[in-house]
């Protein structure tokens, strides 16, 4: 569902319940889209979010621990010299549309009391994210534009600020029932209820439009002309009432593999779904949108690697089917030794210039009792030995060759089992700092001689900090590593011989260290653990196999690749993870 604007008045509603009178203590701009306001009232500490990107544009609480920028960029520079300090005074909505303004009472230049606005226009890809003075004078906009972008009205410094326009549609929220019935008596013939619904009136999604038709009618996709006008119009002004009187749900539909839909109203239509209502409309966004963004940024910071890695596994497979054939030709041997001692045992028969020659071959018979003839290709230009000498060669060359590629396969299968668990690794990356990781550790195991964002001047030393850390529920921490630095780092430097060490078995996944600090774990802390390491891994579905030993049985073969252990002795737990507990459990 796209962020519309009854989330949005769902979103300002929480706001201003919890956050009206607060103090902006800092800014952070952690995306070139997104800014974080750390605000603090007498509730406590908030992190006010506001994304005005193409992709997901939304306000709202956010707890959601985002990385931000060394060099902060000069939209958030212009932010923190106005807005810290100042105090969030009025939280307001441009009617019923997707714009929020949000008024702070704050000091000029010249330390005299002043108003400024922060204007976040949530509408897909013409979301932007405005300052402006007591006046609406646009002080500066994340995006600006002018009249060559749009032909409508110019967003720069110095410029008046104006609403867009609404077109055609009328907001939901000043209509009666007699118009909403003039409405009806004039639509258009053949459309559906919602497309009634999105096409008359502004801020109203999709999903939320179904909703409605699929309340009036028991089905989303109803023809407008098969409604009954009465339930259609009261289920409209329930719609309206709910938003008017603030009594929202927010809900969250999802299947056991990915999130569907959010809405902030309970969504009745997807009856094969789980349906859950949270506590907050800043829960229900950070629930849904946290992995969402972070495949967005990943794809978007990590072209370059999935170029390379991409390039790679093209490589090594095409490689791997070339040697595999060539290793089915080797098979060939055997034959190759024969044509040769034929050849010796019938040279008087032979003699230079035969192209083509029939010999008995004595260790197959036919059913008469005879031996089967076999047909042998003679080089013309060799005398008989030479030919016998020529198979001979060919024969100690396919075993050679056989032996060789054989080596050559299992180093190609090496290979593409690290490049997998590179391809795995970017799948947690949830920071910059992650993605660097991974790129050096490309660039040492000699994949790339230099790539984007890398620069071995400012390569640090790697101190791994960012792994993931969890404590169960009876109190023991367990790390998990992102990426194969951090499961290197983790499992031969952090983890003490008698902690305990997880991994998903056969399969790309991260490292798990449940930290037992002489402690005894129970048989909670042993499943959580696994849990957590089946959770970071390529396996999918119930019951997934998990091997876990003691730490100290973990060894790294010399010169082996990133991330790669070897071990004896372990057990194997059958577990399947519960993607909500595991991250509950997660350290902020």
């Amino acid at each position: 569902m796209a962020f519309d604007a009854g989330m949005l008045t769902c979103t300002l509603s929480e706001i201003r319940k919890t956050a009206l009178g607060a103090r902006i203590e800092k800014v952070y701009q952690p995306e070139k889209d997104e800014i974080i306001l750390q605000m603090r009232s007498y509730e406590g500490g908030k992190r006010l979010l506001i994304n005005a990107g193409s992709n997901n544009p939304r306000i709202g609480f956010s707890t959601l621990p985002k990385e931000n920028p060394q060099n902060p960029p000069m939209f958030c520079m212009l932010l923190r010299k106005y807005l810290q300090g100042a105090k969030l005074v009025s939280v307001t909505q441009a009617d019923f549309d997707r714009i929020a303004f949000l008024e702070f009472e704050t000091r000029d230049e010249m330390g005299f009391d002043c108003t400024r606005f922060l204007i976040a226009e949530l509408m897909g890809k013409y979301s932007n994210l405005i300052f402006a003075d007591e006046n609406k004078k646009i002080i500066s906009a994340l995006k600006t534009a002018d009249f060559s972008l749009d032909s409508a009205r110019q967003l720069l410094a110095g410029g008046l600020y104006s609403l867009p326009s609404l077109g055609d549609k009328i907001s939901p929220l000043g209509i009666d029932e007699s118009g909403f019935e003039v409405l009806l008596e004039n639509a258009p013939a053949g459309i559906s209820a919602d497309k009634f619904i999105t096409r008359t009136f502004s801020g109203i999604s999709a999903a939320v439009a179904r909703e409605i038709a699929f309340r009036a009618t028991g089905k989303t996709d109803t023809a407008l002309a098969d409604c009954i006008p009465r339930l259609l119009k009261t289920e409209f002004f329930n719609l309206t009432d709910t938003i008017k009187s603030e009594n929202f749900t927010p809900t969250l539909i999802c299947d056991e593999k990915k999130l569907v839909e959010y809405s902030f109203i309970p969504l009745t239509q997807y009856g094969a779904f789980e349906i859950k209502e949270l506590e907050s409309a800043g829960q229900l966004l950070d629930t849904y949108f946290d992995s969402r963004d972070r495949e967005i940024r990943v794809r978007q910071r990590a072209s370059d690697i999935l170029r390379l890695l991409t390039n790679a596994e093209a490589r090594i497979l095409k490689k791997l089917v070339l040697q595999k054939s060539e290793l089915i030709e080797c098979e060939r041997g055997a034959v190759y030794k024969k044509y040769g001692d034929l050849i010796t045992a019938n040279i008087y028969r032979l003699s230079r210039g035969d192209r083509l020659v029939h010999l008995e071959d004595y260790e197959s018979m036919n059913d008469n009792g005879e031996f089967e003839m076999l047909e042998i290709e003679l080089d013309t230009r060799l005398s008989p030995s030479a030919n016998a000498q020529r198979y001979y060669k060919k024969y100690n060359k396919t075993k050679t060759a056989k032996t060789e590629l054989a080596k050559q396969i299992q180093l190609g299968e090496e290979e593409l089992e690290y490049i997998y668990t590179v391809f795995d690794a970017l799948t947690r990356a949830e920071t910059p700092t992650d993605l660097a990781e991974i790129r050096d550790e490309l660039y040492c195991a000699g994949y790339a001689s230099k790539m984007k964002g890398y620069n071995e001047r400012d390569k640090k030393s790697k101190s791994c900090s960012s792994y993931m850390q969890f404590v169960t529920d009876d109190g023991m921490s367990v790390l998990c590593g992102k990426n194969n630095s951090q499961n290197d780092h983790i499992t031969h430097r952090v983890a003490a011989k008698l902690d305990y060490w997880f991994h998903a078995k056969n399969t790309p996944g991260s490292h798990v260290i449940l930290v037992t600090e002489g402690r005894e774990p129970t048989d909670l802390d042993f499943t959580q653990a696994a849990q957590i390491a089946a959770f970071h891994s390529k396996a999918e579905g119930q019951n997934i196999a998990v091997d876990y030993t003691l730490a100290k049985n973990v060894k790294k073969p010399t010169g082996a690749k990133p991330g790669f252990v070897i071990y004896h002795t372990n057990y194997t737990a059958y577990v399947t993870p519960d993607a909500e507990k595991i991250a509950s459990m997660r350290k902020k």
